[in-house]
């Protein structure tokens, strides 16, 4: 039987509902087909537990990959309190899947520990994803360590509830919080595209990283890192650690300056009661950086730019099903115009291609300016299936 994608999705107070329903509208269009692996991409609203009990009853005892998130994708735009199931059939897909814990404690024994179960080396060509915790882990440890092949990377940092401190992750027959999730798939049939791109830029001004505490920026140029932000958007620098500006700010994050490369976007994931910026990826002192603003229009510019670049990686294939991991300042920057990046993806890959997909802190990607794997912030990501 040739490779089929489907896509459910329900809405429903309760979770058991909610995934017997997205599994049952996916099922609709494959009839009685052996399904082999599934995506399960589930509203943070929803007790984990049960949608995963749930998943395992409706769909059976086969590989998972998914994660939760605070926003779901699927052709149809950008929803809320969803669950939304993609079900592959290919028999001939080969499939390697897993989760494990205490990825926050250490990601890179984590990591390692992942590409053992994946029995990934350099020679394997398909499709390796990673779903992280979202809020804590070493992510450019992570890539710095994966090895060097002919695999494509995708994937992303689960989304979740800053307030409590949670992200929830799927792979093979099993989840929880804090860890890790991996897929390897691969097949001679399975085309695989890549794309990701941002839209925000420079608006000029260019500070130092002068202090630094882990994951914190306690200061910029000297002064606490919120004084920047108070000078440039003439808001106190004491609101800024307060909502809705101390999530909000993700909507500003940090480039760094790179010679003969493209900025590197670091966003912060809040601030704090300090006026110091939580991120989920390092800075170091003394990196040059300047702060960043999103514009919608280059946002959905870069939406059909990441669809283009996956296109074109496909060698000619025609899309069956799209993943789209947008990170959550997307979400952000597009209340009220909610869905019009995924109606940019669709025009460039067909209106009527399955999308499954979900906001996220950060992706992983092979970036075409980027030979090894790369942790990125702030992008929309477009993996293409044919």
């Amino acid at each position: 039987m040739p490779m089929k994608f489907s896509v459910g999705q329900a809405f429903s107070v309760e979770a058991r509902d909610a995934v017997a329903k997205a599994v049952y509208d996916a099922r609709l269009e494959i009839g009685n087909a052996r399904i082999n692996f599934a995506f399960v991409i589930a509203s943070i609203e929803y007790d984990f537990q049960a949608v995963f009990n749930a998943a395992k009853t409706q769909i059976g005892d086969i590989p998972m990959i998914g994660f939760s998130t605070t926003g779901e994708l699927t052709r149809t735009g950008s929803h809320r309190r969803s669950v939304v199931v993609a079900l592959v059939v290919d028999d001939a897909l080969k499939i390697a899947a897993d989760w494990l814990p205490g990825f926050a404690a250490n990601s890179v024994q984590t990591t390692r520990g992942m590409l053992n179960t994946l029995s990934l080396t350099s020679e394997h060509k398909g499709l390796l994803m990673l779903i992280a915790d979202g809020l804590s882990g070493e992510y450019e440890e992570v890539v710095q360590h994966l090895p060097p092949g002919r695999y494509t990377l995708a994937g992303c940092l689960a989304g979740g509830d800053l307030r409590q401190g949670r992200t929830y992750q799927f792979g093979g027959n099993r989840f929880g919080e804090e860890g890790l999730a991996g897929v390897f798939l691969s097949s001679e049939d399975l085309h695989v595209g890549v794309g990701c791109a941002h839209g925000w830029h420079s608006i000029g001004a260019t500070f130092e990283v002068s202090r630094v505490s882990g994951q914190w920026v306690r200061a910029l140029d000297g002064e606490i890192a919120t004084e920047a932000y108070a000078r440039l958007f003439g808001r106190p620098s004491r609101d800024w650690a307060l909502p809705p500006l101390n999530t909000l700010v993700r909507l500003y994050p940090l480039g760094i300056l790179r010679p003969d490369k493209p900025l590197l976007v670091r966003a912060p994931l809040r601030v704090e009661l300090d006026g110091s910026l939580r991120m989920n990826a390092n800075l170091r002192e003394g990196d040059r950086v300047q702060l960043l603003v999103g514009s919608r229009e280059k946002s959905i510019e870069a939406a059909k730019q990441a669809a283009r670049h996956a296109l074109s990686q496909l060698d000619g294939a025609e899309a069956k099903f799209a993943l789209v991991f947008a990170d959550i300042s997307w979400q952000m920057l597009f209340q009220g115009f909610e869905g019009a990046e995924i109606e940019a993806v669709r025009a460039v890959i067909g209106e009527d291609v399955p999308i499954a997909g979900g906001y996220s802190y950060g992706q992983f990607t092979n970036t075409a300016d980027a030979p090894r794997p790369e942790f990125l912030n702030q992008h929309i990501e477009v993996i293409l299936f044919g």
